[in-house]
């Protein structure tokens, strides 16, 4: 694993320049509006600067080569194209990145860039900082919920990864980042409204162009926000199931108490564009002894009966304080032999960046634990001390 601080804090709006990247069209279109963009000339700036943004990831207005001069010092003066503060950066053994982004004074949030998923990777975006949903086994849960992510902060957590990996213009072969998983700190269907108008940014063919079905969202079971998520959105589902009968399900997820298995399965049911092409992924963490006997496994199946869909077999991955443990290997595949032998693929997930606590269920904000920088400087100041007093 590797660590890298990042003491140089990049350019800050104040409080006259708005801050571009990671806005919609619409509200890029109304920024011009407000600095006196001509009515003729409204669409095609909107779109320029939105391409430049988007497809280009540029930062400063003077690379614009299409627009004019007076126009490109009239956005200077008023907007900014710079990025919130990455505070740390990690790189796992396996690749795995993990960013620490400062989005506000006290607002920090986790992302993790996975290598090799898809034939490419995915980027797992957070949506809010802190979580309210208390899962038992998952450490995001310990850390209460501080806010919602908007819509821009989600955009930029993709455009930081992609400056990261060097990704710009979109238009380039070979990119390694091509799908976005919701499976980050929060519960993407308590803040769908800021969810989707960020996957409505990142698909615009004309910038990000990340296609819908290379979009998806993990959700614990916000029965009443599945539906219209596939209506706005026509993005990838996954369930975070993790136990197929209400008492089991009750006792490691409280959210089964609001929203019983019925009532999400039903849902599931009705998701727009279900299919065997578009399968809902159930995901299963295995927890030794708590749900992963042979009992389990046959009470998934009859529990998914009908839906089509995949199931990931997620080991454990152990953190801080947790009174859970992985399931055994062997216990797993057996697992899945039965999930296989129904008819339903049941890959097991490969746990990537362990060692950076970046694997699933492992985010949690480092704004309830103390920055890493002044860690170091208490190192050192210790070490001092230690010096001084031989």
């Amino acid at each position: 694993m590797s660590s890298v601080l990042l003491d140089t804090k990049p350019e800050k709006p104040t409080d006259e320049k708005i801050r571009l990247p990671g806005l919609s069209r619409a509200q890029i279109k109304q920024h011009l509006v407000d600095i006196g963009v001509e009515p003729k000339k409204l669409n095609m700036r909107t779109s320029q600067l939105f391409q430049w943004i988007y497809n280009f990831g540029v930062t400063d207005f003077a690379d614009m080569t299409n627009v004019a001069k007076p126009l490109k010092a009239k956005l200077a003066e008023h907007f900014t194209l710079s990025r919130p503060e990455i505070v740390e950066k990690q790189v796992s053994v396996d690749g795995t990145r993990k960013y620490l982004t400062r989005m506000a004074p006290g607002i920090e949030v986790e992302s993790v860039f996975i290598p090799d998923v898809s034939r490419t990777g995915a980027l797992c975006v957070s949506s809010q900082v802190g979580c309210t949903l208390t899962c038992k086994f998952c450490h995001t849960g310990t850390q209460k919920l501080v806010r919602n992510l908007t819509a821009q902060e989600i955009v930029l957590q993709v455009m930081m990864a992609r400056d990261d990996l060097g990704e710009w213009p979109t238009t380039q072969e070979n990119r390694k980042l091509s799908n976005i998983v919701f499976m980050g700190m929060g519960e993407p269907l308590y803040n769908t409204d800021n969810v989707t108008d960020a996957i409505d940014t990142m698909a615009d063919d004309t910038g990000m162009a990340i296609g819908r079905r290379r979009v998806t969202v993990s959700t614990s079971g916000v029965v009443p926000e599945i539906v219209p998520l596939g209506k706005r959105t026509s993005a990838m589902l996954a369930i975070s199931l993790h136990a197929a009968n209400d008492e089991l399900r009750e006792q490691i997820m409280p959210i089964n108490r609001k929203y019983p298995l019925k009532d999400l399965m039903d849902a599931c049911r009705n998701y727009p564009g279900l299919s065997n092409a578009k399968r809902i992924t159930f995901e299963y963490v295995m927890l030794k002894g708590v749900n992963d006997s042979p009992k389990h496994a046959m009470e998934l199946i009859r529990l998914l009966k009908g839906i089509p869909a995949k199931v990931n077999l997620i080991p454990f991955n152990p953190w801080p304080g947790s009174d859970y443990e992985c399931s055994d290997w062997e216990t797993i595949e057996a697992f899945g032999d039965l999930i296989n032998k129904a008819g339903y693929a049941a890959p097991i997930r490969t746990p990537r960046g362990r060692d950076i606590l970046a694997a699933c269920g492992q985010l949690k904000s480092e704004s309830e634990k103390m920055r890493a920088s002044e860690v170091r400087k208490r190192e050192k100041l210790d070490l001092a001390k230690e010096q001084n007093s031989l």
